[in-house]
């Protein structure tokens, strides 16, 4: 049988002693959609990205209540353009479309950087590597475990 991404993540978080709150809820396909489904608050949802820069995938993660600001995302890495990855590139990174856990090495083989607004609380909430299953981590933990490059490049979500 595979293991699976939440079954390494959830064993990282064993040897690493970590305290966390794990919950199952019904498959969700947003991060609004998973706070709603575990009952918190939308600013604790750690949404992740994938995005490709040249040749390099690297994982951002800003608050599920944020959006991503482009223009400071190519003023950061010094490009013109950059795209998301694409589903069949995040299969091949044993990654979930809506289920990317914000967590970079060891769990994940991306550059993380962490936008401020997901460590302005005092907890991070996520899907771990499954649309059914989510972990609820302590911000300190969270910072001490990801080691996160933190740098502005989130934005209000634009109302339409």
């Amino acid at each position: 049988m595979k293991i699976t991404l939440y079954d390494k993540i959830r064993s990282y978080l064993d040897e690493t002693q970590t305290p966390r709150r794990e919950t199952s809820h019904v498959a969700t396909r947003t991060s609004k959609a998973s706070s709603e489904a575990r009952g918190d608050s939308t600013s604790w949802g750690g949404k992740a990205l994938v995005i490709k820069i040249g040749d390099a995938f690297r994982l951002m993660v800003l608050s599920a209540e944020r959006s991503l600001d482009s223009a400071r995302v190519k003023e950061h890495f010094g490009v013109k353009k950059f795209r998301f990855a694409t589903t069949e590139e995040l299969a091949a990174l044993d990654l979930v479309p809506v289920a990317v856990p914000p967590l970079g090495e060891p769990n994940l083989r991306l550059a993380l950087r962490v936008d401020p607004s997901v460590l302005a609380n005092t907890v991070i909430a996520f899907n771990a590597g499954s649309l059914t299953e989510s972990i609820i981590l302590g911000i300190d933990d969270y910072i001490r475990l990801s080691r996160p490059r933190v740098f502005r490049f989130a934005k209000d979500i634009e109302s339409s």
